[in-house]
């Protein structure tokens, strides 16, 4: 009987002890040193009227920063792995001003750091080249100045790599399309300047437009699907680009590329977008082969505002939307974009400002309600029920005779 008490009180002090502890959900697990980093780049960024995203950064607050702190996500660990600034699932909050801390690089477990668009001004901490296992890197739409740090091309396990819509310029770090592992990457809407560095990675995604990026397409993997190098000041030929068969979207448009179109792209059969207007390019459009490419509902063609010459082949009838103004092609145009009006698979067919000399049109056939077809400043009147045209096009029918008399002899014709 004399150790029942002891026994007792044994149980009553574990009661007590477990008692005053609080629950597992309750504690404290973030890591120290991954606290410290947070309330530092807190300390340099504040929401813009009307969010409140750090509205629930209180680190006095329970419960634990891990599972209170609006976009933040931890390891079993405590140590934080995605930070989400500006966003924390809250819907169209306008985001955050200020500038990004260099404490971020003390999250050594981060693996995805999001910014959300807003007006977050100042450089990227080159300081971030030091998150080794950062396979997400997106800092969109906001202000952000400077150059693109060259250490972030030594990331081993980058994957994604978005800072587009920002004032960045400089040239693009020459090893930054080359990491290993990268798959996405998306620079455009910046100031960046230089020649496009070469890519040895198994690429994907590569969106560099609305630059000021200048001189030839640079050797690019045949991983790539989709690629845009628009409205920058690029030139050379379109060789790079013949080897890509795994595309499905590509824009080159705005830019100073010339020579012709490589065939190769006419008869990819993933290709659905192919944007090459206002460049300087020449040649014809090959014809169809075999392997032409299956395009379909939402396919777009673009060559307009370029120097294309010779009659067209029907290699592109059943492109939805095909824009081949402001050429100089002649000639007839193959049945095969009328039938391919008729029936509905062309709903856009943009043929104004060359020098064609017919479109098989039948009186009987009808253009279905959805459908817009310009023929209009060429060297034919456009058949009775084809008015489609944009403002752009003008008020005159046909071009004057004296144009297609010169033409047809083999002068160059005036350029639109």
């Amino acid at each position: 009987m004399a150790g029942r008490p002891s026994a007792l009180a044994a149980l009553l002090l574990l009661a007590a002890l477990l008692l005053a502890r609080p629950p597992p959900s309750l504690q404290q697990r973030i890591a120290a040193a991954d606290l410290a980093a947070l309330l530092s780049v807190k300390d340099s960024l504040t929401d813009l009227p009307g969010a409140a995203f750090f509205s629930t950064w209180d680190p006095a607050a329970p419960p634990d920063p891990c599972s209170s702190f609006a976009g933040l996500t931890c390891s079993p660990s405590g140590r934080v792995s995605v930070l989400s600034l500006g966003t924390g699932g809250l819907s169209g909050s306008p985001g955050l001003a200020g500038s990004l801390s260099p404490s971020l690089a003390l999250l050594s477990d981060l693996t995805q750091l999001i910014l959300s668009p807003g007006i977050v001004t100042g450089p990227i901490p080159p300081q971030l080249g030091r998150l080794r296992g950062l396979r997400v890197l997106s800092l969109t739409n906001n202000r952000l100045t400077g150059p693109i740090p060259a250490t972030l091309a030594a990331l081993p396990w980058l994957h994604t790599l978005d800072l587009s819509g920002n004032l960045l310029t400089g040239a693009i770090p020459p090893g930054l399309p080359s990491v290993p592992g990268l798959k996405v990457l998306i620079l455009a809407s910046n100031r960046l300047s230089g020649r496009v560095p070469p890519v040895a990675a198994a690429l994907l995604h590569v969106d560099l437009r609305q630059n000021l990026l200048f001189g030839p397409v640079p050797a690019l993997p045949p991983t790539l699907r989709y690629l845009s190098l628009s409205g920058n000041a690029m030139w050379g030929p379109l060789n790079g680009i013949a080897s890509l068969s795994e595309l499905v979207y590509l824009d080159l448009s705005m830019n100073r590329f010339g020579g012709p179109i490589p065939p190769s792209l006419f008869s990819a059969p993933t290709l659905q977008s192919m944007l090459l207007q206002r460049n300087n390019l020449s040649g014809g459009v090959p014809p169809a082969a075999s392997a032409a490419a299956a395009y379909g509902p939402g396919s777009v063609v673009d060559l307009s505002h370029n120097a294309l010459t010779g009659e067209l082949s029907a290699v592109l009838a059943g492109v939805e939307s095909l824009y081949l103004n402001s050429n100089r092609l002649t000639g007839s145009v193959p049945e095969e974009y009328a039938k391919s009006v008729s029936e509905g698979r062309t709903r856009t067919l943009y043929l104004q400002h060359n020098y064609l000399s017919g479109f098989p049109w039948d009186r009987g056939m009808a253009v279905p309600d959805a459908a817009a077809v310009c023929l209009s400043y060429n060297c034919m009147a456009p058949p009775l029920g084809l008015e489609g045209c944009p403002a752009s096009a003008g008020t005159q029918p046909s071009r004057p005779a004296s144009q297609c008399s010169a033409f047809s002899r083999g002068g160059a014709g005036p350029r639109d």
